[in-house]
């Protein structure tokens, strides 16, 4: 058995985890980030048979994307075979090496890794220091003994794999190598160590050993100050209360001798209510969520501290206000920044077992979570897993950001899981426990006992009906917590606003966090890379690493904008003829916001006025409204609030009870039709149309002599799948209709037609290849003397048809003919079920400006709630209520490509007027598509006007 196989060697000579914190004073903190030495061998025994040349690597780094073997990305299964502890005999190895200064001997000398995957054997001038496993788990190594003054030399041994790789199999690129920052700290003999803060009512109560001169300050005011040895104590009248809206924090400062170290302070309880409602200082808070990875798509795991920044400003700025770690602790100072800016955090434990779900043959879920084959039953493992849970608490335990713990992810509930909940019960009962696995046994497999090792009943993708039942059932006698939800793959999520309805609902419904925060890709070439994408990769999961609220670049998407704005914190309703505008805020009072609203008829605004309103949190104002009397397309209200920076931080658009008035058609000004053997054709002033008789559909739009389509109109149902959708396989014991119908391979079929009164009517039907006709249409196509078209559709969709992406008609026009305006919803893309970040109005774009350059081509750039479209240079559309889509590119072109470069430029404009679409939900790992935003009614009724 080799050392780093070996479940009595997890760690050898370092130091036992203390609070983060680093010496301010000067000389104290060496970074060690930069240029180092490196050596990589395919498998470790190869160091001592071949002597190899030092190639040169940035620290932090991971070796994968620098060209040491390829990336791999894998979700459930592990990358190697289950035989723990035993990794493959043919482990990489990376060797770093680099120089350091020592000034002074007479100080302690001690080395810090904040991450390195997976293992780590330590070595200074050429001695054994130690070892450390743990990927994301802090290691330091005191190497007083091991230094001398002058120029001293740090190797590192890095392995790929180590026993403590099966504890590690979580949902993203498997990288190695030293991707935190490596740092040195001097400190006088005598120093501090461990520090242990809390705080209980006003009073701050602080462990810590050794002696020091400890300062309490409130933004530079000096509260109290002392000498004091192990303990101190500390009365602040009337402290303000840390909140993630109001992250108030004071500053402890330690000096001994010329060494100086502070940790900030808040004042925080975090408490169950007796409906089982998450409380914050005694008040009721929803938590708006986010998991997070760290990812980046040029440099992998590696984060900059401006990147976290940015990470966790970006999510406040989304009105997110909690942040999962999943599934590992953060850089130490992600949860610095999340105390400072204001975000409540689930700390999770660096553990996850999902492979054992898939180990053997026939073996696919959770429900042997209790077999001994569980690493999490072996009393041989019990260490492993306790130092993870004790390393996490000790470094993390002085956050006020800290709202819980949480034992790992998708790991079952085993033994060890027990002993780890029974440890932070007795070092912290100021926080929650929290671990999805107890949540699952209970709900799935009927085990009670274990939940009771938690405060939380949390689950994954729940569907709406059984959430509902579990937040209604008084068994669950804790608060409901959707620790993944709505999962951002692609274009999506589509189901954000239903969930939160629910969760607004039911105080037991404390929220959730959305899988995940961003992107993952790898960078090749300037196309971003999934899962199987790599030589090597013997096990895979293809893209469905691409499962981000932000592109891995950090950029929006129409789905980001739907977060923000069904989690933003302010609601507006109409109450009669007033605007009701509520505070959805915990702690702060609307005044410190300006409301804007804004009256528009027909898209041109009518009335505007805006003010700071005095509403208390979880209040409301009324304000009064003039309606206007009438309209021709729509009135609407539109709200929204700023702060005082001019940032939008929520709005949202109501539509006002107003009598539309529509035009009359004038029937007696209809062209009569001609016909020809295969066709008929209406013709008139600067006009000519021609439909054909075969399949009924128009083949030509000349318009002042010009033709306006480089292709026949065609009616579809076809849309290239989306990553929500591609799990759409089979439901309720049948094929998914849409998959099954096979609508992407259709045949239309024109059985007749008939000229009455002037409009020609089609009797025709639509079918999937090797599949019965799924609808059964009419077309009445009228044409009046101005040019202008009537298409009326009328259609029957067969009974064990489920339901479809869409139905519409495609016309497929000249590339250069792609810019647009239009009154519906904009100006992102909007789908019915991901509207909110929407409104409807007047907008114009183009068909460049609509493309969405998600990872996978897919679906993108739909439109609701249209009522005119305007080709700038050709046709126009209008109707009472229709969905268009303008873009460059087909269904087919979009679902044949796998990446972003390899869509093929068809020289077209593809305008879709469709009858309806379906929403997106999250099903790509999410639950199913509400009914309600499927489209599966039967009888199809559309009209729309062509000029």
């Amino acid at each position: 058995m080799k050392h780093y196989e070996d479940l009595t060697h997890i760690s050898e000579n370092r130091e036992p985890q203390r609070a983060y914190y680093i010496p301010e004073n000067e000389g104290a903190y060496t970074l060690l980030n930069g240029e180092w030495n490196f050596k990589f061998y395919k498998r470790d025994y190869d160091e001592a048979d071949v002597e190899m040349e030092w190639d040169k690597i940035p620290v932090p780094s991971c070796w994968q994307i620098l060209g040491y073997e390829n990336p791999n990305y894998a979700n459930v299964r592990y990358p190697f075979p289950m035989d723990p502890p035993y990794v493959p005999s043919e482990n990489p190895m990376g060797v770093y090496e680099r120089e350091f200064e020592i000034t002074d001997a007479n100080r302690n000398t001690y080395i810090v890794f904040e991450g390195v995957s997976s293992c780590l054997e330590l070595y200074i001038n050429g001695k054994y220091v130690g070892y450390s496993q743990g990927t994301h788990l802090q290691a330091e190594f005191d190497i007083t003994q091991f230094v001398a003054p002058g120029k001293n030399t740090v190797t590192a041994k890095v392995r790929k794999w180590c026993s403590g790789s099966y504890m590690e199999d979580q949902d993203m690129f498997r990288f190695s190598g030293i991707f935190r920052d490596v740092y040195l700290l001097s400190r006088p003999k005598g120093h501090i160590r461990d520090i242990d803060i809390k705080t209980d009512g006003n009073k701050i109560l602080v462990a810590f050993d050794g002696k020091a001169e400890i300062t309490l300050t409130d933004n530079g005011t000096v509260l109290a100050s002392g000498d004091f040895e192990k303990i101190a104590e500390f009365a602040v009248e009337n402290p303000t209360l840390w909140n993630c809206e109001k992250p108030y924090l004071y500053t402890l400062t330690f000096k001994y001798e010329d060494e100086i170290m502070t940790q900030k302070v808040g004042f925080v309880t975090y408490s169950i209510g007796e409906n089982y409602e998450f409380l914050v200082n005694g008040v009721e808070v929803k938590l708006k969520g986010i998991n997070h990875h760290d990812s980046h798509p040029e440099k992998g795991w590696c984060m900059s501290d401006d990147e976290i920044y940015t990470d966790l400003m970006l999510m406040k700025k989304l009105n997110i206000n909690t942040v999962r770690t999943s599934h590992y602790p953060p850089s130490p100072k992600f949860l610095n920044m999340c105390d400072e800016l204001g975000l409540y955090v689930m700390l999770e434990n660096d553990l996850e077992l999902h492979g054992f779900c898939s180990r053997d043959v026939g073996i696919d879920k959770y429900d042997d979570y209790q077999n001994p084959e569980w690493i999490s039953n072996q009393p041989a493992w019990r260490d492993s897993f306790m130092e993870r849970i004790e390393r996490m608490y000790n470094r993390d335990k002085n956050h006020a950001s800290i709202f819980s713990w949480s034992l790992g992810n998708e790991s079952g509930h085993g033994e060890h899981h027990c002993a780890m909940a029974k440890y932070l019960r007795e070092k912290d009962s100021r926080r929650l426990v929290h671990c999805e696995g107890a949540s699952l046994a209970y709900d799935v497999y009927g085990r009670k006992d274990n939940i009771e090792n938690t405060d939380f009943h949390s689950r994954m993708y729940v569907n709406f009906k059984d959430l509902k039942d579990g937040v209604e059932s008084e068994e669950r006698n804790r608060p409901y917590f959707l620790c993944e939800y709505c999962h951002a793959m692609g274009n999506g999520p589509g189901d954000l606003y239903d969930y939160w309805e629910m969760i607004y609902k039911y105080p037991k419904l404390i929220g959730g966090c959305i899988w995940e925060w961003c992107d993952h890709t790898v960078m090749v070439d300037g196309v971003p890379k999934y899962g199987g994408d790599f030589e090597g990769e013997m096990t895979h999961d293809s893209n469905f690493c691409c499962d981000g609220l932000v592109f891995a670049d950090r950029t929006f998407k129409a789905g980001t904008l739907e977060a923000k704005a069904v989690y933003q914190y302010m609601r507006c309703e109409l109450s009669g003829t007033n605007l009701k505008l509520t505070n959805l805020y915990d702690f702060t009072n609307l005044s410190e916001y300006t409301f804007t609203y804004t009256v528009e008829v027909d898209g041109e605004k009518v009335f505007t006025d805006s003010k700071n309103y005095d509403v208390a949190p979880k209040d409301f104002v009324e304000i009064p409204l003039e309606i206007p009397e009438k309209c021709r397309l729509g009135a609407y209200v539109n709200c929204v609030l700023t702060d005082k920076t001019g940032y939008q931080v929520a709005n949202c658009q109501l539509e006002l009870p107003v009598t539309i008035e529509k035009a009359e058609e004038n029937k007696n000004d209809k062209v009569i039709p001609k016909e020809t053997a295969n066709r008929v054709v209406f013709e008139g002033d600067g006009f000519s149309y021609t439909i054909s008789k075969h399949s009924g559909m128009l083949e030509s739009i000349v318009k002042n002599g010009e033709e306006q389509l480089t292709a026949p109109v065609a009616l579809t149902a076809w849309r290239a799948p989306t990553d929500n959708e591609r799990n759409d396989k089979f439901l309720w014991g049948w094929y998914n209709s849409w998959q099954a119908e096979n609508v992407n391979r259709l045949f239309t079929k024109a059985y007749g037609y008939e000229i009455c009164d002037g409009d020609l009517i089609v009797d025709g039907s639509i079918s999937g290849v090797s599949r019965t006709p799924f609808l059964r249409f009419k077309i009445t196509y009228t044409v009046f003397a101005d040019g202008e078209i009537k298409v009326s559709l009328s259609g029957k969709i067969k009974e064990r048809c489920i339901w479809l992406q869409r139905v519409g008609f495609e016309f497929k026009t000249p590339y250069e003919k792609d810019e647009f305006s239009y009154y519906g919803m904009g100006d992102m893309e909007n789908y019915q079920d991901m509207c909110h970040h929407t409104r409807v109005g007047r907008f114009k774009s183009d068909a460049k400006r609509e493309y969405v350059n998600y990872v996978m081509p897919q679906e993108h750039g739909n439109h609701i709630k249209a009522k005119e479209l305007k080709m700038n240079a050709g046709l126009e559309f209008s109707g009472d209520n229709f969905e268009f889509n303008v873009s460059h590119f087909t269904a087919d072109n979009l679902e044949q490509a796998k990446h972003q470069d390899e869509i093929k430029n068809e020289n077209l404009t593809n305008i879709r007027i469709d009858y309806k679409n379906s929403g997106v939900g999250s099903h790509s790992c999410g639950p199913e598509l509400l009914e309600k935003y499927r489209l599966a009614e039967k009888d199809i009724e559309f009209t729309f006007y062509i000029k």
